[in-house]
């Protein structure tokens, strides 16, 4: 919005700005502010041959869509508008006014200030000032003499983009009203009057909008709450030196602004420089500069300055006019050796009798009174204040916030905006020259706007105008860098290892010539009262390269020591935690030791051993040893619960432990009430007579050929066969093997079953002694008898299981359904049992695949 095409650049800044960037203690930016100087508003509404407006009309013209365009009342052609088709030149080949709209609302919506609303009201205020320009008035032939709007469609649609009623901006544009003492006097405004009046009002409404954006802009950007600002940059980014053809009270303002800040160089960079080289007692040759003071002076001075002339003309009451105005200049400065005019220099024919000329630091430059006293009034009267005031546009509103007052209330006169920028000049050279300043002095090639042109009197002109040239002699007599005894001390003193890490005798002066001797650099270097002067960059560059090297190894020292340092503390911290974490524990554990001994006080006399009491909670970070005490205290019970077992019944222990393992909730009686013989046939009762030769002949016999230890379990069984043929056999169970025996012969039918090769045992869940042994491919199938009837599948199981666990081997897996699966001559049988008659013998049935058992269910 404030940037606009002149006939010597295509983006050029109609404004001046100064920007403060805040940054932390690591480097980082976090907010800032913006001043803004001086709009160029009368661009708004008049422009010179070969240029624009502002971009921002161009822009909107082209980049907004047209159902957009239609709501606001607007045309793609900037032709179709005053205001935009004075200078003849409306697009600008270097310029993409529709990408360039794209960019805008983008950058609008990225900043929180502006929301849809606001935004939209931009384009609503925007679009009101076209059509604004495009209102043109008419006499009254009447009396009272006034004037009236020509084109009311037009009126109409300013009226609605600014949310006025249309009566009420047609009052406001061809009249105004006065209070003066306590009276109203209402007077109406020719045509020329009224064209006035919209031309001040559409450049108000400009200025304070774009204002109003640039605060929003700040909003945005402050420093937020939490963040100290560490440092600050200011930026200056304002107008250069201006000489149009027709030269007017903006370019005054302008060349003043640069007169201004030429004369901060000259007071920082070469006064300053000179004068500091003469405090310090450094030997110095006085080199002539040119000192633009006298036309700061002439401009500015209280009373005497053209601004104050031009203030009072305005000020005075009666027809005074812009030759008025001049005519004044002339006595003030007719003997003034940089201010001529036709009036003072009769013979002068290049000057016309409304210019005068001032010769600036950059210049001659030939000012064109015409204007001067209405752009410095910058009047808008109050009707216009009050009506846009009272729009229904919050944002345009808010503009006009001077248009509270009452029609009866008398105001004061405004300041003027010579006052204005000339106050706001000297508050920018006060904060400037309490920084430290760095130069960027643009210089441009040609006039042409051409990247390949390059015109030497140009160049050479503002290269003289600038004061490059006082500047660089100054710099070259001078010294590239300077710093304070105690500084330089504190920067380089790693450099000399007399001063390293701190100086052993003299003060920071005598030490700095020791580093500048131990660099071998004193001949290129200047002492002076209380800082050492360095000529030439070389030097300085020469003592950072070497400070560079000197850094790492003073870093890896000082890593070194902290880590070491940091080590030792952490160290001590884990042995005084240790210690903390030990003392404790045992606190703990002791603690918990008594409440455990308290509560299993007289345990050994419990008949429960201790069993149903309830062990005390214990601290978290006993879980794993409580963990271990319960499992002491679980075995020392069972230690003495099997210590009470008599012996006789201990040796079956263990088997009825591994078969409880196996049978518990899955098979009701299984032989755990009595005890368990293990090798029964030795017993004289439970052979009948069916041999001549007895048992234990033929064991010892088997024994002969098939070495074992013990026999684990022997019986009486009826066995079934791949031939579906029962028999009643032996069957034995030593530690190595399984054997059947012919009951008769007490032979060793076939080899035996190592025990190796069982895989698996599968048994009924009732107690009706078939047990089945699976081994490769042909399974052995039995039902255990006995005289006494006993349940013994159970002890069988059991001693099996034990013995597995004895010898360390893998047990076979035991298998409890009520139809049992076997092979049979490696063909799959199913075998289910039948209950039979009490004490009847097994009877095996073959029903095709499957295999009926029919027997009675033995004793518990």
């Amino acid at each position: 919005m404030g940037c606009a095409k002149t006939n010597r650049n295509d983006n050029s800044s109609r404004f001046g700005k100064y920007m403060h960037i805040n940054f932390n203690h690591g480097g980082d930016p976090i907010g800032g502010s913006i001043n803004e100087y001086l709009l160029e508003k009368s661009r708004v509404v008049r422009q010179q041959a070969g240029e624009r407006n502002f971009h921002i009309f161009y822009q909107m013209l082209a980049g907004l869509p047209d159902d957009r365009l239609k709501e606001l009342g607007l045309t793609k052609s900037p032709a179709h508008y005053r205001y935009l088709n004075q200078g003849d030149s409306s697009s600008v080949p270097t310029l993409n006014d529709k990408n360039l709209m794209t960019e805008v609302q983008q950058a609008l919506k990225a900043i929180h200030s502006f929301n849809d609303d606001i935004t939209n009201q931009i384009w609503s205020i925007l679009a009101g000032i076209l059509h604004l320009g495009n209102l043109s008035f008419i006499d009254i032939d009447s009396t009272e003499g006034g004037s009236s709007v020509k084109e009311r469609a037009t009126l109409a649609a300013a009226a609605k983009m600014l949310a006025l009623s249309e009566k009420e901006l047609a009052e406001a544009l061809c009249g105004k009203t006065v209070a003066a003492a306590g009276d109203i006097v209402s007077k109406l405004h020719s045509s020329s009057e009224a064209e006035y009046t919209r031309d001040a009002m559409a450049k108000s409404i400009y200025e304070r909008l774009f204002s109003k954006i640039v605060a929003l802009i700040n909003d945005s950007i402050l420093i937020a709450n939490g963040h100290r600002s560490a440092s600050v940059i200011g930026v200056l980014d304002i107008y250069g030196f201006e000489i149009f053809g027709t030269n007017s009270f903006e370019q005054l303002c302008i060349n003043y602004c640069n007169e201004k800040l030429q004369q901060l160089f000259i007071t920082l960079v070469l006064k300053q420089e000179q004068e500091e080289y003469m405090r310090e007692g450094i030997t110095w040759m006085h080199i002539d500069y040119f000192n633009n003071q006298i036309i700061c002076d002439m401009i500015e001075s209280p009373k005497k300055g053209i601004l104050a002339i031009l203030d009072e003309a305005c000020a005075s009451i009666g027809k005074v006019t812009d030759t008025v105005f001049l005519k004044e200049l002339d006595k003030a400065f007719g003997g003034h050796k940089h201010y001529s005019s036709r009036g003072v220099n009769l013979s002068d024919k290049t000057l016309k009798h409304e210019q005068f000329r001032i010769t600036h630091y950059a210049g001659d430059v030939t000012y064109n009174v015409e204007g001067f006293m209405d752009k410095n009034r910058d009047t808008l009267y109050l009707d216009i204040k009050r009506s846009l005031y009272h729009s229904k546009h919050g944002l345009l509103s808010s503009l006009f916030q001077d248009g509270a007052k009452s029609r009866a209330e008398v105001g004061r006169r405004p300041p003027t905006a010579g006052f204005l920028f000339k106050q706001s000049m000297s508050a920018l050279a006060t904060q400037l020259a309490s920084k430290q300043p760095f130069y960027i002095r643009c210089i441009k090639p040609n006039d042409e706007k051409s990247a390949r042109s390059f015109d030497k009197e140009r160049v050479d002109h503002q290269v003289r105008y600038l004061g490059l040239l006082e500047n660089v002699r100054v710099r070259r007599a001078g010294f590239a860098y300077r710093m304070e005894y105690g500084r330089f001390l504190q920067r380089y003193k790693l450099l000399c290892k007399n001063t390293w890490p701190n100086p052993r005798r003299g003060g920071p002066k005598e030490n700095t010539q020791m580093i500048l001797g131990e660099m071998g650099l004193v001949k290129d270097c200047e002492a002076g009262k209380t800082k050492i002067f360095i000529r030439s960059p070389q030097t300085v560059f020469a003592l950072e390269e070497e400070r560079a090297k000197r850094v790492v190894d003073v870093v890896v020292f000082l890593q070194k020591m902290t880590r070491g340092t940091f080590a030792r503390r952490r160290y001590r911290r884990m042995l005084a935690v240790r210690r903390i974490i030990g003392a404790y524990r045992r606190y703990k554990l002791r603690s918990y030791i008594f409440s455990v001994i308290d509560a299993f006080r007289g345990v050994r006399t419990m008949p429960d051993l201790g069993k149903s009491i309830r062990w005390p909670a214990p601290p978290l970070v006993l879980n794993t040893f409580v963990a271990r005490m319960r499992k002491m205290h679980h075995r020392w019970r069972a230690a003495v619960i099997v210590s009470r077992i008599p012996p006789h019944l201990r040796e079956c222990f263990h088997p009825k432990i591994a078969a409880f393992e196996v049978f518990n909730g899955r098979r009701t009686h299984w032989g755990y009430h009595r005890r368990w013989m293990g090798d029964y046939l030795t017993s004289p009762n439970e052979l009948p007579n069916l041999s001549n030769v007895s048992y234990s002949g033929a064991m010892s016999q088997i024994k002969t050929q098939h070495p074992y230890s013990r026999v684990l379990f022997s019986s009486l069984f009826h066995k079934y066969n791949k031939f579906n043929k029962s028999a009643i056999r032996i069957l034995v169970i030593t530690d190595k093997f399984i054997a059947k025996i012919d009951a008769k012969k007490m032979k060793l039918m076939k080899d035996p079953i190592s025990l190796q090769k069982v895989s698996r045992v599968s048994v009924s869940p009732d107690h009706n002694g078939l047990v089945v042994f699976h081994v490769d491919d042909n399974d052995l199938v039995a039902c255990l008898r006995n005289e006494k009837n006993e349940e013994r599948v159970g002890e069988l199981v059991g001693r099996l299981l034990a013995h597995c666990d004895e010898i360390g081997t893998k047990r076979p897996t035991i298998n409890i359904a009520p139809t049992l699966q076997c092979t049979l001559g490696n063909k799959p049988r199913s075998l289910t049992v039948h209950n039979g008659e009490p004490h009847s013998i097994p009877i095996f049935k073959s029903n095709g695949n499957s295999i009926d058992l029919i027997c009675a269910l033995t004793s518990h």
